[in-house]
């Protein structure tokens, strides 16, 4: 969410030489568009969380009779292996991949929203405290 917020913003503010860059190639590129913190809307939080994850369940369902697997950006990130399941459930030779983009939103998420203790009481308690604790 964090990343979608600060993209739309990008996207209009232009911050890096006004042009607009979803991805980035430099330390000092993702360090200007990470000054930005976006307001989250803590009212319409929960509602909007529920229904990124009934859209989820709704694209399961709906390509469940199609070969697939789940993929989350966590795992990416978090386990170095799953690349290569990806690789191997795309029947593609195994190989080390990389990537010259450089993260924009590193560190604990407190960190990039503005209005981070709204955030942290609205989701305090709920099915979705754990992302409180996300750390990328």
């Amino acid at each position: 969410m964090v990343s979608v917020l600060a993209n739309s913003y990008d996207r209009h503010a232009k911050l890096l030489n006004g042009t607009h860059k979803s991805h980035v190639h430099s330390t000092e590129e993702a360090e200007t568009l990470a000054k930005y913190k976006p307001m989250i809307n803590s009212t319409l939080l929960i509602s909007d969380l529920k229904e990124v994850e009934i859209t989820a369940t709704k694209a399961l369902e709906y390509f469940n009779s199609t070969r697939h697997i789940v993929l989350y950006y966590e795992d990416l990130i978090k386990n170095p292996t799953k690349l290569k399941d990806v690789q191997a459930f795309l029947g593609l030779p195994v190989m080390d991949l990389t990537s010259r983009q450089v993260k924009i939103h590193k560190g604990p998420l407190s960190d990039h929203v503005k209005n981070w203790e709204d955030i942290n009481k609205t989701l305090d308690g709920t099915a979705y405290e754990s992302f409180l604790q996300a750390d990328y």
